[in-house]
């Protein structure tokens, strides 16, 4: 008996995410973080600057939608609530997969409509990393950019949710070189990104020395794909296996902080397990140049545009208030607020 389809099983993702299943069983390590209060801040809150450059394009927030899915029917709508938010915030956005999308030629909003309702948003193609011994080379690359209009591609590399994964893709031999020949002939930057397990000082150096224009660190703390794919199989061994990786990982305040001192002149994203606007100050910080979230937003992704909108303005307002409360005028300050020291 054949497995579920790509589309069956983003969807089944889908539901193990909103009915708050596969949570990692580590902290993130934001709560070991805490700046020191400013009591007497000499600044206007109103006019906190909290913008940011991320793939030539001016930011009003330093805040990256994170991709979540690109497989199943109602990603349709998830997609467009996403992109005229990200629009009308001034956020830059990451899709999800887009394996399926290039098979059945743009699906799930996955196409230029997705442009069009983002037209000044910075958005990023995704593919799996995997992907790229298994047929997916430049010309493919190429497409899915120009399917939806996107000013990067993002490589997910996710090993543990594979080999997790019933259906997973576990033969990752010549990954490596396979990556780095597409970041080489590809005509437009590459983000490289893990998803929910970190990525350590030594393969952030290799990233960057590859020639990344990014990477999205995504450590533990968040979801944990791992989890996510024992909650969807079927078979009790399948289950049982991914169990034991339930606090597997490096900490998504610990993998900034050393991504960052292995690469000091390396744009970071720090994504997995933002839980609030407090959260996404800390992440910059400790070394972080552009914060993402994904399973924080997706319940409210599945409502409205309006209701994404309303999400995110409140994490801004939080980090401007951190900014306030520490003394910022802008994130250059924020990145040399005092932090308590235990």
């Amino acid at each position: 008996m054949s497995g579920p389809s790509i589309t069956d099983r983003k969807d089944q993702h889908l539901d193990v995410v909103l009915s708050g299943g596969g949570r990692h069983a580590r902290d993130a390590g934001f709560d070991a973080v805490r700046f020191v209060h400013e009591a007497l801040p000499d600044l206007d809150h109103a006019r906190i600057d909290l913008g940011a450059d991320f793939l030539g394009h001016r930011l009003h927030a330093p805040l990256l939608i994170s991709s979540m899915t690109g497989g199943p029917s109602r990603a349709e709508a998830i997609n467009a609530h996403l992109a005229e938010a990200a629009q009308a915030l001034g956020i830059a956005l990451a899709v999800g997969s887009q394996r399926a999308a290039l098979e059945d030629g743009g699906g799930s909003g996955l196409n230029q409509s997705l442009r069009d309702r983002a037209p000044d948003t910075p958005i990023l193609a995704n593919i799996g990393a995997a992907q790229l011994t298994r047929g997916f080379g430049l010309d493919e690359a190429r497409r899915i950019i120009d399917m939806i209009g996107a000013d990067a591609l993002i490589v997910h590399l996710n090993p543990l949710q594979e080999a997790c994964q019933p259906e997973g893709d576990r033969d990752w031999s010549g990954v490596g070189a396979a990556l780095e020949a597409l970041i080489f002939r590809l005509d437009a930057p590459v983000v490289v990104k893990e998803t929910g397990a970190g990525i350590s000082a030594a393969t952030a150096r290799r990233l960057f020395a590859m020639g990344v224009s990014a990477i999205d660190i995504a450590g533990a703390g968040g979801a944990n794909w791992g989890l996510i794919e024992g909650e969807r199989a079927t078979d009790p061994a399948d289950k049982t296996h991914a169990l034991a990786f339930a606090d597997w990982g490096i900490p998504t305040v610990q993998a900034i902080q050393a991504a960052r001192q292995a690469c000091p002149a390396g744009f970071i994203i720090g994504s997995g397990g933002i839980r609030d606007g407090v959260d996404a100050a800390k992440a910059i910080r400790i070394g972080a140049d552009l914060v993402g979230q994904a399973a924080g937003v997706l319940q409210a992704a599945t409502v409205s545009t309006e209701a994404v909108i309303d999400h995110f303005q409140i994490i801004i307002r939080q980090m401007r208030t951190a900014c306030f409360c520490t003394g910022s005028a802008d994130l250059q300050a924020l990145r040399k607020a005092e932090l308590i020291r235990s």
